[in-house]
């Protein structure tokens, strides 16, 4: 059990401690989908959903998530963020998400991108949930992560999309 830093000697949750890094540039890509009828896709590119903007709600929910995720996960050390970007591309059955964050820190951000997305795709659904029941989200993952001493590049296991 050792062998997870979020476990002391004992087994107990912690923190993991990074007081001893050096900060460094820590960046990590993020992305996700949310499918939807075609109608819904047509009704969010023309601005006429009855919520409002969609893509600008989504937007700023990723943004605010992402800063807000050692209050969302437990054990997510508090890292003061200097670049979230959110976008929301139109695609073939819906929207794909991407979130990059990037931070001067100990620690990754990698947690951070990914409640992006999440919180992004979940403005996407309740925005949208009145006039497509059949909305799902999805493909959530991690896609690249840079910085620290194991994070260089893209990462593997990512959905092919």
């Amino acid at each position: 059990m050792s062998e997870l830093g979020q476990l002391d000697e004992r087994g107990r949750v912690r923190m993991v401690d990074v007081s001893s890094k050096e900060p460094t540039l820590r960046e990590a890509l993020a992305r996700g989908r949310v499918s939807m009828r075609p109608e819904t896709l047509e009704l969010i590119r023309q601005g006429r959903v009855p919520k409002g903007d969609v893509l600008a709600v989504a937007r700023l929910a990723g943004i605010m998530a992402a800063k807000r995720t050692p209050e969302l996960i437990p054990l997510c050390h508090p890292i003061p963020l200097e670049a979230v970007e959110v976008e929301l591309r139109p695609t073939e059955g819906g929207l794909e998400i991407e979130a990059r964050v990037r931070a001067r820190a100990r620690t990754g951000v990698e947690m951070e991108a990914l409640s992006a997305v999440a919180a992004a795709a979940l403005a996407v659904y309740d925005m949208c949930k009145a006039v497509d029941r059949e909305m799902t989200i999805g493909e959530i993952a991690l896609w690249e992560k840079r910085g620290g001493r194991s994070g260089c590049g893209p990462c593997t296991g990512v959905p092919p999309w």
